[in-house]
């Protein structure tokens, strides 16, 4: 049994209790309790949510080989992911000023990209979606607008359109910032 394991159980939590305290996602958790030995910001977090030493989780074999190794790589891929983190949340937020022009509202997230050389599939994903909203906003517009239902309508969904990527753009944020992930996404590319 491993040791996450063992303190989960005593302290009476579920993993998705533990999850939810520590921000660490439950599938994570599993891996840790089935054998993986968590490291960095995931060991630093339980140990934190658990209220326990970092070396409290690691089992006894692994403390000799990992502690002295990990505490100086660790640092650095925290700020590496955080620095990622950032830089994706920028990439995706900076679409919010041209929602309201589709064929416009991946200009910048892609100019970010290539300026910063950062091509990781989330930011490639970001994009994707962006331009996907670019070529469908405008098709869904003239359909409306050759249906002849009247300006109000043509107005409404103007408006509706902007609206959706916005909450899209907004949506996709709240989940980098707490899931390391995106909420919409596309199951391919255009990038």
């Amino acid at each position: 049994m491993s040791e996450l394991k063992k303190i989960r159980e005593k302290r009476n939590l579920t993993q998705e209790e533990l999850a939810e305290k520590s921000g660490i996602s439950v599938r994570t958790i599993q891996r840790i309790e089935a054998g993986t030995t968590p490291k960095g910001y995931t060991l630093k977090t339980l140990a934190e949510s658990l209220d326990v030493s970092e070396n409290d989780l690691l089992t006894s074999k692994t403390i000799k080989e990992e502690i002295v190794i990990d505490e100086v790589i660790d640092t650095t891929e925290e700020n590496h992911s955080l620095f990622n983190s950032g830089l994706i949340k920028i990439i995706n937020l900076s679409s919010l000023p041209f929602a309201w022009l589709p064929i416009a509202n991946f200009l910048l997230p892609l100019l970010i990209m290539f300026f910063t050389k950062e091509k990781s599939p989330i930011i490639k994903q970001i994009i994707s979606l962006q331009i996907f909203l670019a070529i469908i906003s405008p098709i869904i517009f003239m359909l409306i607008a050759l249906l002849k239902l009247g300006s109000v309508s043509v107005m409404i969904t103007m408006i509706v359109l902007v609206l959706t990527n916005v909450y899209i753009i907004l949506r996709n944020a709240y989940e980098i910032d707490k899931k390391q992930g995106l909420r919409y996404k596309l199951n391919f590319s255009f990038i």
